[in-house]
């Protein structure tokens, strides 16, 4: 099932499955502006990472001494999410624990995704609730990739100098760190620059980048906040880039005892909610 809402400008699509969004076009030209799951390349557009962030090793932690399996990324990303509200322009899914959740993830939590339109822009805001009775502990992160091509190029707003990480075919962090940007604010969308999988950037001063071309007019401003990590990444050579806010990361191979000892881990108290958004912004 996909739900839809317009605006003047905008119109937006989301599937159930996942609250994962699958257009993002432009009234006006036409242009759709969301990578459109290529199976043969990738098959997502904008997953929703909850409550991990990329991969946790062996697939395995362990919280006040049992131990759990979850997959890459999560559990939300491969879940129904229901309609909460909708109206003028926005939508509000929803997606919440059941017995079946407490098996992977041992939190009752109330994940809510708000998908509103405000002039040419579209702003998706996560809500993590607790609805448990103990504090809860998680990662949360967003994942849009955005059509573009090889030449193309995200400029940050100010001068970068940033922390890089890498993961490994295992996708696990590997420890070293990549020199990326020295008080720059381009990073070129080369043919080869994700040979080694995602750029896992740290320490940004910016807030917003924009997706540009030098071949067209229309770029997108991407505004990401004060996001601690931003995933880039696209399949080697593929026609889209993925531009990820995340509020956790990866494993290395430090094993800790506990989730909630986990590199950048989040936490929400009892009846209290956590919330974060992104903004896409269409200029033509």
């Amino acid at each position: 099932m996909i739900f839809k809402a317009e605006n003047e400008f905008l119109s937006i699509e989301v599937k159930k499955y996942g609250a994962e969004l699958s257009s993002l076009k432009s009234k006006e030209t036409g242009i759709e502006y969301l990578w459109q799951g290529n199976p043969d390349v990738w098959y997502g557009q904008s997953p929703i990472l909850f409550p991990i962030v990329g991969q946790i090793l062996d697939n395995k932690y362990r919280v006040d001494g049992i131990e759990y399996e979850m997959a890459k990324h999560g559990i939300s990303r491969k879940r129904d999410f229901e309609l909460k509200e909708e109206g003028n322009g926005y939508l509000i899914l929803t997606q919440a624990w059941s017995e079946e959740t407490l098996k992977q993830y041992p939190y009752k939590f109330v994940l809510d995704v708000e998908f509103r339109l405000e002039g040419k822009s579209l702003k998706v805001t996560h809500y993590v609730r607790n609805a448990d009775n103990k504090k809860v502990y998680f990662s949360i992160g967003a994942h849009p990739g955005f059509n573009c091509k090889i030449g193309d190029y995200l400029e940050f707003e100010e001068n970068e100098t940033l922390v890089c990480e890498k993961i490994n075919p295992d996708s696990i962090l590997d420890g070293i760190h990549y020199p990326t940007l020295n008080n720059e604010k381009i990073f070129e969308i080369t043919a080869d620059v994700f040979d080694k999988d995602a750029h896992v950037l740290s320490g940004m001063k910016s807030e917003t980048l924009y997706l540009k071309s030098n071949q067209r007019k229309e770029l997108v401003k991407f505004h990401f906040g004060k996001a601690p990590y931003l995933g880039i990444w696209a399949k080697p050579g593929a026609e889209y880039v993925c531009i990820e806010p995340w509020y956790g990361i990866n494993d290395d191979y430090d094993k800790k005892d506990d989730f909630s000892q986990k590199r950048a881990i989040q936490s929400v108290d009892v009846g209290a909610t956590f919330s974060f958004d992104w903004t896409a912004e269409i200029i033509e």
